[in-house]
């Protein structure tokens, strides 16, 4: 079955979602909002729910461009994580935490926690930090260089997973009469020593009923492909092209197969802006009448931060410069180039392209041609399901599930009811087995 996950994002994904009538401006604050639509997806039955986050907005220099757009303002994930949690009994529950900011133990501890609070529907997208401000507010002036961001998040990988092992499935006792409340025997000290980590453990949660979180991941430099066949469970990624997405998917499955693991303990799935009409001409019209909605200083804006560069002192309606890869988003900008090279395209079309969804794919049509669409990648290899990303929230969700959905499950594509209680269920990946068992 195809995987289907609901990208959580506010008023909608669309950069001028706020500014549509039937969007509420204070969305992103809004903690109703987010219980509303993630409760209509589950009742929905897709896998999962996905929070993305940035511990920063913009430079000191950025105020006047980002006064266009409600990306200044985000809850923090892990908390509303908690509070989706107590409201919701199935879907999974996905947000992302920085591994060059945090510290492993905190991760491990309130992923673990979180998984508890849920019976098993927690997942952890591993990232690396991408937005240059964050910097800022954790003592440093700038990143430290992209490969050396990638080689401590493996090693943060390696102890976050070492803790989730270190309660074994059976170590709780709990025997009154005894008095033994957990064997000692199955209670595990890590004590991991490396290059950026010291961390003795053990962790002050019990495994979890999945085994342990779902690990997610979103790199695509060499870099994060690297990472993400070592340990994603589910990748959410950017693609443009199907050529380009099969090509993408392979070499994801191919790095796995190359450290042992199976190509289906990967769930592979590209990021969608769904804009849905009865005839592509209302379709269209739709996503035109949203993007008119663009302030074009912020559409520049947004390109030149995918880049690292200030794009506005260039012919607007010139082609992208060439630039050396700067130290973030480094998949996302070759996706951007490649779009535009493939497509001729200046840097106003690209601007006003990207700026509406932040690179990611808008696929605008009837039911038929959309999930036409989707169908084609599932079956062709370049997607094992889709991180859906409704222009704006609620009405784009309620328009995906009452037109898509039922034609999914005509094809056979997408599941009636959920097939258990954990995220892995439901996904279908094995619950994995302690270090300490066997």
């Amino acid at each position: 079955m195809m995987r289907l996950g609901l990208f959580l994002q506010g008023g909608g994904h669309h950069i001028a979602a706020w500014r549509d009538p039937d969007v509420d401006v204070n969305g992103t604050q809004n903690l109703a909002q987010y219980i509303k639509i993630t409760q209509m997806a589950e009742a929905a039955c897709f896998d999962m729910v996905f929070n993305a986050d940035t511990q920063a907005t913009f430079g000191a220099d950025d105020i006047n461009v980002w006064r266009h757009t409600t990306g200044a303002l985000r809850l923090e994930p892990l908390t509303l994580l908690g509070a989706l949690a107590a409201v919701t009994t199935r879907i999974g529950l996905v947000s992302t935490a920085t591994t060059t900011y945090y510290e492993p133990y905190q991760i491990a501890r309130i992923f673990a926690s979180l998984d508890q609070m849920s019976g098993g529907r927690c997942g952890w997208n591993l990232v690396t930090s991408a937005a240059a401000a964050e910097a800022y507010n954790f003592n440093r002036a700038t990143h430290v260089a992209h490969a050396e961001r990638y080689e401590r998040a493996a090693e943060f990988a390696e102890v976050v997973l070492g803790l989730w092992d270190s309660w074994e499935a059976d170590a709780i006792v709990a025997d009154k009469a005894s008095g033994l409340y957990f064997d000692p025997a199955k209670l595990h000290f890590l004590n991991h020593k490396g290059k950026h980590f010291s961390v003795r453990g053990p962790l002050t949660v019990k495994r979890s009923p999945q085994g342990r979180p779902v690990i997610v991941q979103a790199g695509q430099s060499e870099a994060g492909r690297d990472l993400a066949a070592a340990t994603a469970e589910v990748i959410f990624t950017v693609q443009q092209d199907v050529g380009e997405a099969r090509a993408f998917f392979a070499d994801v499955k191919r790095r796995a197969a190359l450290l042992g693991r199976p190509p289906e303990a990967i769930k592979i799935m590209p990021g969608v802006m769904p804009i849905i009409g009865e005839t592509i001409a209302e379709a269209e019209a739709k996503l035109d009448r949203l993007q008119s909605l663009i302030h074009p200083e912020m559409a520049v804006r947004v390109l030149s931060a995918f880049f690292g560069m200030d794009l506005s002192p260039f012919p607007l309606d010139g082609p992208l410069p060439d630039a050396e890869v700067a130290n973030t988003e480094q998949g996302r900008q070759r996706v951007i180039r490649d779009l535009a090279r493939r497509e001729g395209l200046t840097i106003r079309q690209v601007a006003l392209r990207i700026a509406g969804v932040r690179g990611h794919r808008t696929l605008c049509g009837t039911p038929k041609s959309i999930v036409d669409s989707f169908e084609e990648w599932f079956h062709s290899g370049a997607a094992d399901g889709f991180n859906i990303m409704p222009a704006t929230f609620p009405a784009g969700l309620s328009e995906f599930i009452e037109k898509i959905l039922p034609e999914l499950r005509r094809r056979k594509l997408f599941r009636e009811t959920y097939e258990g209680t954990t995220l892995r269920e439901n996904l279908g990946l094995p619950i994995p087995i302690s270090r300490w068992v066997g």
